[in-house]
């Protein structure tokens, strides 16, 4: 566990900053929960309302994070130089960053940007629903101009660029671009491969699987995970994520009678998230030794426990009695052979979220090029649904049938999160070369997974990931976890182990 360097009397102006820095941790927590509330609880009338709260929110959070006293306060610690120890120098670091920002960004902009926001996400849902993109469309476009417009408040050289920074500090085009770049072909024959197999998994028992079994089932998995109800909530939204803090989780997914696994996959996926969140040092929360280093490694967290562990032979060996037992007419006559090759299908869909983990990259490399194109003018938010239609069929090989299943299917660009859809990829690239690591660090890991006990895995996360915190930005941070520069190699080397052979040696 990181403390507070001795160097530091105990109201030394160090101590002072992160006692600033975690009341604005405390303050902005409100803010996460009014978010959540939106999507999980909020009345369809009550949404002009909640606009305008999360616009007034907004500007007062932004009225106290950027106030002067901070910014003397951050500078009154950077003065002391070198008698910082490194995870002190990367507090002030990340609160000068933030501190910088957030100064030059007025608060009438913020204010009115969150309050479009809220709204934006309101009009994507009904369009969505309806599939009628061209009601969104204004919403889109708008949110694209306040992302530009805050880029060049902020002097940005490249607007995309400081975007996918805001998601994974340090990270850049240039760098996702070259990895993408690398991954891409490989994934592309992986799936070639498996698509032109005679020997296809049926899952055609996947049918009528009753709600209030499904979620019994998922949370005891949950639980089992190490997700700490006692302080997190997990409930249903239109789109599964983790919000809230650390010390008040909240959690969301989504259940279908005909698509059980979609509710067990992404309640797995969002306690990844949660995980992270409750193993952060909250004694530092608000600062960089008390903050996730960025969304790629979040989601090399959520991801690992959604895929490497919960599409595992093992994880199945403990649990398959379990679900036998949850859904016995349902599973009636399937092997256990049957039951687990269609857990891990490998198969075209337009939906990102109920994508395999083979294809699921290829998803992301949409989105990554068709958000640069965004920016860069290429493409406009009226031309959206025929680029998207286009470059689906080129990269992913599948053309949608309408916008619902395609430009319409996720809610981050309601809310003007440009920037994050890299970090689902880089994530799993990240995740891949911590699962090897781990592995050789911890030989009996498949045997513990085998038995239910995760406990182990979930203590190396917590030292070697969770409690870090963001001393280290993710190239850095995963050449100090893993020894090796972050490649690709990792995450093919795992996806032919698991997939290549349930279709090409049978």
């Amino acid at each position: 566990m990181l403390t507070p360097s001795t160097k530091m009397e105990a109201h030394s102006p160090y101590t002072e900053l992160l006692s600033a820095l975690k009341r604005l941790d405390r303050f902005g927590s409100i803010g996460a929960l009014v978010g959540w509330d939106e999507q999980v609880n909020l009345p369809p009338k009550s949404s002009g309302l909640r606009a305008d709260q999360r616009a007034v929110f907004t500007e007062i959070f932004h009225r106290e994070a950027s106030c002067p006293k901070l910014g003397e306060l951050i500078s009154e610690v950077e003065a002391l130089g070198d008698s910082l120890t490194p995870e002190q120098t990367a507090v002030v670091r990340d609160a000068r960053k933030d501190y910088d920002r957030l100064t030059k960004i007025p608060a009438e902009f913020a204010a009115r940007k969150a309050r479009a926001q809220s709204l934006s996400f309101k009009a994507w849902m009904q369009a969505r629903e309806n599939n009628d993109f061209n009601t969104f469309q204004p919403h889109l476009e708008e949110q694209l101009q306040f992302a530009k417009e805050e880029a060049a408040i902020l002097e940005a050289d490249n607007a995309y660029n400081y975007w996918v920074d805001q998601f994974d500090p340090g990270m850049d085009c240039d760098t996702i671009e070259r990895l993408f770049n690398a991954l891409q072909p490989e994934l592309q024959e992986i799936v070639k491969t498996i698509l032109d197999s005679p020997d296809q998994p049926d899952t055609s028992m996947f049918k009528g699987f009753p709600v209030d079994a499904q979620d019994a089932f998922l949370r005891e998995v949950v639980e089992a995970m190490g997700f700490d109800f006692g302080r997190g909530r997990l409930d249903t939204a239109v789109h599964p994520f983790c919000g809230g803090h650390g010390q008040d989780t909240r959690m969301t997914t989504r259940y279908h009678e005909d698509n059980p696994l979609d509710s067990l996959s992404s309640s797995m996926h969002e306690t990844g998230h949660a995980l992270y969140e409750q193993g952060l040092p909250d004694e530092f929360a608000g600062s960089a030794l008390g903050t996730a280093v960025g969304m790629a490694v979040h989601e090399s967290q959520s991801r690992m426990w959604e895929n490497q562990v919960g599409r595992s032979r093992e994880f199945w060996q403990f649990w398959e009695p379990k679900y036998r037992k949850a859904f016995p007419k349902q599973l009636e006559g399937v092997s256990s052979d049957t039951l687990y090759r269609a857990i891990n299908k490998v198969g075209l869909t337009p939906i990102r979220v109920d994508a395999d983990e083979v294809t699921y990259n290829l998803h992301i490399m949409l989105r990554f090029e068709l958000e640069k194109r965004l920016f860069e003018g290429t493409v406009t938010t009226k031309d959206l649904p025929d680029a998207w239609n286009e470059a689906s069929t080129r990269i992913l090989g599948y053309a949608p049938k309408n916008n619902t299943e395609g430009c319409l299917q996720d809610v981050h660009w309601s809310e003007g999160m440009f920037g994050y859809f890299p970090s689902y990829c880089l994530g799993n690239i990240v995740g891949a070369q911590l699962w090897y690591t781990i592995r050789e660090q911890m030989p009996d890991l498949d045997s513990q997974i085998a038995a239910g006990e995760y406990r182990p895995l979930l203590d190396w996360l917590r030292q070697n990931v969770h409690s870090k915190g963001r001393r280290l930005y993710t190239l850095a941070f995963t050449k100090e976890a893993t020894g090796k520069d972050l490649s690709t190699d990792h995450l093919v080397r795992y996806l032919k182990e698991r997939y290549l052979p349930l279709y090409t040696s049978r």
